[in-house]
């Protein structure tokens, strides 16, 4: 069931905030996926503006990259109170295999052209990097942890500091959208996105925020 979720739920409601980690500087702009690169949490008033929305006492979910570690100190440094946290590698970036540390560009004008390459702009959404996942494979494991977190806290607010790929995957799950679709969400650094979970007997999600940015 999707729709307005405004009203009391008679069954318990998970909220998710999704955090996406602190921008990481790369000169070249590389494909990152899984590389653990650091991540650069300098701008103190955006993290105190994001922490402050965080709600106190919430669970706290990692991904095993540092950069979401990094992230999630500046948050609590700046006053943020949350659990100590947790690690769900199903909340990790989309993983994409030998093309990880490369450039879109430099893969374009390999000669002779890479059919892996080619064959994945027909269906970014379907189709796997080399060595890699798919994107539908990323909606896969992020809908399924998110139903078990949520059935393990039940009536909690739980926060997530993940990435990109996997925010756009909660928010396919919540809204019910193709890979195509989530694909065109637009998820920056710093940025909060709002989800509700409603157990039983009211199944259902409210997507409350997208994309909240505070500069």
């Amino acid at each position: 069931m999707i729709g307005d979720r405004t009203g009391e739920s008679a069954g318990p409601v998970t909220r998710w905030w999704w955090v996406r980690h602190a921008p990481v500087p790369d000169s070249q702009g590389r494909i990152q996926g899984r590389m653990d690169l650091p991540c650069d949490t300098g701008d103190e008033e955006e993290i105190a503006a994001l922490g402050g929305r965080l709600p106190p006492g919430a669970a706290l979910v990692l991904t095993p990259l540092s950069r979401t570690h990094q992230t999630a100190h500046a948050l609590e440094m700046a006053g943020a109170r949350l659990d100590p946290f947790e690690e769900e590698e199903a909340f990790l970036e989309q993983d994409f295999g030998r093309w990880q540390g490369k450039t879109w560009g430099g893969l374009a004008s390999q000669d002779p052209p890479d059919p892996d390459l080619e064959a994945f702009w027909r269906d970014p959404g379907l189709g796997t990097p080399p060595g890699g996942e798919s994107f539908v494979r990323v909606m896969d494991r992020v809908a399924r942890a998110v139903l078990d977190w949520s059935d393990r806290l039940g009536d909690r607010d739980v926060v997530v500091v993940a990435h990109a790929g996997a925010i756009r995957a909660a928010v396919a799950q919540a809204l019910e959208l193709s890979p195509a679709a989530a694909l065109r969400l637009s998820v920056e650094p710093l940025s909060l996105t709002r989800i509700d979970r409603f157990a039983a007997p009211d199944s259902g999600w409210a997507l409350r925020s997208l994309n909240e940015t505070y500069w």
